[in-house]
């Protein structure tokens, strides 16, 4: 898919950051399909990602990752789409998202990130001890990967999804 005025966006991003709500948004505004490689994943396994990882593990879960960008990458059109938090730590998965599109990095804050998520009881990272330390520390891990996929980094902290909207549309030509 081309890069570029009218390409494909693929949001990527720590949970938290935004990539669900800005994915809807931008795909109401731009008049694009968009697609959430979670819910595919899900859709394709017949399970939730957190039966995944419980049943397969981790790498399988990743393996279904990499073989839908693989399949994504050869659809023909227009398209928002959003990945998963740890889509871009794996290597084999970086040059992928490019192939999708523009690839606009979502940069929040650790606090942004606890504060949008504390209550979301369905996320194993924010259960137990310290998560604002889990979250630091993760964001920390994944910083290099995130910014070396991302043609576009937008630091997403006290904007308002209209003023997300207008810049990524903005930095990417439309």
């Amino acid at each position: 898919m081309d890069k570029g005025p009218g390409g494909s966006v693929v949001l990527i991003g720590f949970m938290g950051s935004g990539k669900s709500t800005m994915g809807i948004r931008l795909s109401y505004q731009l008049r694009y399909a968009l697609e959430d490689t979670d819910k595919l994943i899900e859709a394709r396994a017949g399970k939730s990602i957190s039966e995944i990882f419980a049943q397969e593990g981790e790498e399988a879960f990743r393996q279904m990752e990499t073989e839908l960008l693989e399949k994504l990458a050869k659809k023909k059109g227009q398209r928002i789409y959003s990945v998963g938090g740890g889509t871009p730590v794996r290597a084999v998965n970086r040059p992928l998202l490019k192939k999708l599109g523009t690839v606009v990095y979502l940069r929040a804050r650790p606090e942004t990130v606890y504060e949008r998520l504390k209550d979301d009881t369905a996320r194993p990272l924010l259960q137990g001890q310290d998560p604002l330390g889990k979250i630091r520390r993760m964001m920390a891990e994944r910083e290099e990967a995130y910014t070396e996929t991302a043609d576009v980094v937008l630091d997403v902290d006290g904007l308002t999804a209209d003023q997300w909207v207008e810049r990524i549309a903005g930095c990417i030509g439309l």
